[in-house]
């Protein structure tokens, strides 16, 4: 067993240090904390009823009051407005074949 156990070691050895030799894309730069020149920039987000539509899809009227955070989203990521599970799990909907 320890024959083996120190060969897949080794394996994993070569196989990261091969991936941190590897030249790639940089992610972050240098300064990941700032912004890159040139990077795109949203400077307005329109919310029509096409984005309520949207992010409203599978809730009936009369909508709480918790989903006034919708009023204040932003064009950042809110997992709110995308599909999540399959299945019993999708209670509103998002992945049925109409």
């Amino acid at each position: 067993m320890r024959k083996g156990f120190c060969g897949v070691i080794a394996t994993l050895i070569l196989f990261v240090s091969g991936a941190a030799r590897a030249e790639g894309p940089t992610v972050a730069g240098l300064t990941p904390s700032e912004r890159p020149a040139g990077a795109p920039v949203i400077s307005e987000l329109e919310k029509d009823a096409a984005w309520y539509a949207h992010a409203l899809t599978g809730i009936e009227p009369p909508f709480p009051a918790s989903l006034r955070f919708l009023e204040d989203q932003g064009a950042w990521f809110s997992p709110f407005m995308h599909p999540g599970m399959t299945g019993p799990y999708d209670i509103r909907r998002w992945h049925d074949a109409d």
